[in-house]
This record gives C-alpha cells, sequence and structure tokens, in this order.
C-alpha cells in the first residue's frame, strides 16, 4: 500500500481549530501525505497560526496556499486540487477531525476495491471535537439513482484515485452545496462510489448546524435536483422526500 495522498483543507476563519486540524493529520498512521491548507482570505489570525505550527514543527509536508480574496469553499478545493501533487485526494473541513488511522484504512479499502472514490461513516462532535455517540453509517455502495435519495457522503470522508478519475472530473461546481453537486457529477459519469463503514472522522457541529440553516439546507438540495441535475418536479419531490427523511435520522 503505497502514494502520496493530498489532504485539501479549505481555510477562512477557523484560527480556533486550525491547530488541532493540522495535528490530526500529523498523527496518521499513514505517513506519505501533504497537507494542503487554502486560505480564503481570512480575517482573523488563522493564516499567522498556521505559519507559526509549521516553523515550529519544521513540517515541509504542510503548505499554505493563499487565495487573493474570499471565494469561497469550492475555489479553494478546486486550488488546492491544482495544486496538489499526490495520486490520492482527500478533503477534509477545517473543524473536523479523523482518527488517526483514517487515511491508512482508507487507502486500503480505496485499493482493495479497486475504487476510484471512497467514503467512510463518521460521527457527529461537539464543538470541543468530542464525539457524541451518533455514528452515521454508510452503505457498501452508491451508485448516482441511489445516492439522488440518499446524500450521506460527507467531505471530510472522501477519497479519490486521480489515475481512475482525470482531475478535471474532480473541480466543484461553483453552486451552494458544491460538494453533492460533485458527488452527483462524478457519479452520474458512471463511477459507483464505496463507502467504508467505520468511524473515522469526528463531524463538529458548531454554528454550521444551527436551525436556522436547515431552511437553506433544503433550498439547496431541490435546487441541486431541479436545476443542477435538471430532474422534473415529480422525480425532484420522489428524491427529496427520501433525503429529507435519511437527514432527520442522521441528526436524532
Amino acid at each position: 500500500m503505497d502514494g502520496l495522498i493530498s489532504v485539501i483543507v479549505p481555510v477562512y476563519n477557523v484560527e480556533k481549530y486550525i491547530v488541532e486540524t493540522m495535528e490530526c493529520v500529523e498523527a496518521q498512521t499513514y505517513g506519505d501525505w501533504e497537507l494542503l491548507l487554502v486560505e480564503d482570505g481570512s480575517s482573523d489570525g488563522t493564516g499567522e497560526k498556521i505559519l507559526r505550527h509549521v516553523e515550529e514543527k519544521g513540517e515541509s509536508r504542510i503548505r499554505l496556499i493563499r487565495q487573493p480574496s474570499n471565494m469561497g469553499a469550492a475555489m479553494a478545493r478546486n486550488r488546492g486540487l491544482a495544486e496538489a501533487r499526490g495520486r490520492y485526494i482527500a478533503y477534509l473541513d477545517a473543524d473536523d477531525l479523523w482518527v488517526p488511522e483514517k487515511l491508512e484504512r482508507e487507502l486500503r479499502f480505496l485499493q482493495e476495491k479497486d475504487a476510484a472514490f471512497v467514503f467512510t461513516g463518521y460521527e457527529f462532535a461537539d464543538h470541543q471535537g468530542r464525539g457524541t455517540g451518533k455514528v452515521v453509517h454508510v452503505p457498501e455502495t452508491l451508485s448516482y439513482r441511489q445516492a439522488l435519495s440518499n446524500t450521506t457522503i460527507f467531505t471530510t470522508t472522501v477519497m479519490f484515485d486521480t489515475e481512475k478519475i482525470p482531475k478535471e472530473e474532480l473541480e466543484m461546481p461553483r453552486v451552494k452545496s458544491e460538494d453533492t453537486a460533485l458527488w452527483f457529477r462524478v457519479l452520474r459519469n458512471g463511477y459507483t462510489a464505496y463507502g467504508l463503514n467505520e468511524n473515522l472522522v469526528k463531524y463538529r457541529r458548531s454554528g454550521k448546524s444551527l436551525s436556522s440553516n436547515k431552511l437553506e439546507a433544503v433550498r439547496r438540495i431541490w435546487n441541486l435536483y431541479r436545476k443542477s441535475e435538471g430532474l422534473g418536479f415529480w422525480e425532484s419531490a420522489y428524491h427529496f422526500c427520501f433525503w429529507a427523511v435519511r437527514a432527520v435520522r442522521r441528526r436524532i
């Protein structure tokens, strides 16, 4: 099992979490990685914290990439993708955490399945990164049609093999819920996503899971069905109903 994994992290005003995020990558049992931190115009001390940490650790595997202005998560991830040197691409959100075995176990799984696209289970965590015990389990596989009704793929859990999926096919579109839009597009192009049903990720629910954002989530998935995927009203409604039920189950 070998190959460089490029870990791409969009970074924006996360000085509270960014050191812990870097440390969870540094703690990985699989050591052939590079960490690309794409600084997206933060107004706090995020960039300075990154530089200080890298200098203190003398860590040559971490690169800070600065965007010219705040351009959003999709463009930050695309910048990281363009700069990536690794065969394998993994995404990590700046306030989420990985268990130490995440990269090792996921890469082995990807290679055993001879897969192009894999994802894992995860656990909700509180604002301090402590697991709540609420674990999201994932199916063995997801096709495009299945994914429309089951958007269980969480960005911080995915890994791609760029020898099987060209980089240009992995660029995130500039739409809301750009990550889900990418999964749909990749699967629509004929790839299958393989799920590793192990809890390898902590999804920190801080301010991004407030009830005020739930209506926005509904709007986003509906717009993906209708605009990005071009589905008719009734087909959109069919998939939306299954999405809503699964979304509620994941959080209760």
